[in-house]
C-alpha cells in the first residue's frame, strides 16, 4: 500500500481486496461443493451397482417361491378332488350294496340334525 494514497483511495483499495477475498471465498466454496456432489454421485452410482444384484438375486428367489407355492395348492387341490371322488364313489357303492341300512343311516342321520336345530332354536328362545 502506498503511503501517498488519499484516504479514498485506500478505501477503494481495502474495498477491492475485500470484493477480490470474498470472490476467492466463493469460488473456493462453489469447487468443494461440486466436489461434494461428485463424490456423492460416485457413491450413489456405487451402491446402486452393489444393490442390483441383491434386488435381481431376491426377486428371482420370490418368484420361485411363488410358483413353488402355486404348485403346491395346485397338487393339494388335485389330491382333494381325487379323494372327493374316491369317497363319492364309495358312498354310492355302499348304498347299492346296503340300501336299507343306508336309508336307516339317512334318516337318523336327520333325525338328530332336526333334534339339535330343535335345541338350538328353544335354547335362543329363553
Amino acid at each position: 500500500m502506498n503511503v501517498n494514497k488519499s484516504p479514498s483511495q485506500a478505501t477503494d483499495t481495502v474495498a477491492d481486496q475485500a470484493a477480490q477475498g470474498a470472490e476467492s471465498a466463493i469460488k473456493a466454496t462453489q469447487r468443494a461443493a461440486h466436489e461434494t456432489i461428485d463424490q456423492l454421485s460416485e457413491k450413489a452410482s456405487e451402491m446402486r451397482d452393489r444393490a442390483a444384484p441383491i434386488i435381481n438375486r431376491v426377486a428371482t428367489q420370490a418368484e420361485e417361491l411363488a410358483r413353488r407355492s402355486a404348485d403346491a395348492v395346485r397338487e393339494t387341490s388335485q389330491q382333494l378332488r381325487d379323494r372327493a371322488v374316491r369317497v363319492s364313489d364309495s358312498t354310492v357303492g355302499y348304498v347299492k350294496d346296503e340300501p336299507l341300512k343306508s336309508i336307516l343311516i339317512a334318516a337318523a342321520a336327520g333325525a338328530a340334525l332336526m333334534a339339535l336345530v330343535t335345541l338350538l332354536s328353544r335354547r335362543d328362545r329363553d
